[in-house]
């Protein structure tokens, strides 16, 4: 897709780079994202030191968190996932190149209602768009812990809760992670979905 004319995308990446935290570029500005909370940011930390172990024993690809990738999409040019795995080229001071394969959103408190979802369904679109094979979306306030979309099949996740052993296939083939190791030792099941 094209670049409209009237953004320089080289500024909006010299101004995100200037930023405290994390933030991406969409819709031809930059946007900082919400900082993460405790439990949110152990879940991404959690799937990172996965990602990293078995990417270290492969000896391929990169596991990440919180990094830039940078896209050429007509709407958005940079994704910061919570955790990631990449393989592919980087500017090792700046950002990597292009989507990863399989990226990690973890909720945070706003992450709620009918306007979140939509963001985050738009976010999962331009993923798939971008090259994602897999995303997954963590929810430490549902029973359905982790949702597994594929670029494949983008409307129908497979579902994982306590218990069960999530992947990312065919992102990351043959790694897997228990879906206990995402929860805070003092989490609960909740009593309602929100």
């Amino acid at each position: 897709m094209t670049v409209a004319a009237d953004i320089d995308v080289e500024a909006l990446f010299e101004e995100l780079s200037r930023i405290e935290g994390k933030g991406e570029i969409v819709d031809g500005r930059v946007v900082e994202l919400e900082g993460t909370a405790p439990w949110p940011g152990r879940a991404g930390d959690m799937v990172l030191f996965a990602l990293w172990t078995y990417a270290k024993q492969i000896k391929k690809g990169a596991a990440t968190g919180g990094n830039v990738f940078r896209v050429n999409l007509l709407n958005r040019f940079s994704f910061s996932p919570d955790a990631a795995y990449h393989i592919g080229s980087c500017q090792p001071m700046k950002y990597y190149e292009g989507t990863p394969v399989f990226a990690v959103e973890v909720r945070n408190q706003n992450d709620y209602g009918r306007r979140a979802e939509r963001e985050m369904a738009q976010k999962r679109a331009d993923y798939f768009a971008a090259g994602t094979l897999v995303v997954w979306d963590v929810d430490l306030l549902s029973n359905d812990v982790v949702r597994v979309y594929r670029a494949t099949s983008p409307e129908a996740p497979t579902i994982y809760r306590p218990g069960d052993t999530a992947e990312a296939e065919p992102a990351v083939p043959g790694w897997a992670m228990a879906v206990n190791d995402l929860l805070p030792e003092d989490w609960t099941a909740p009593s309602e979905e929100i």
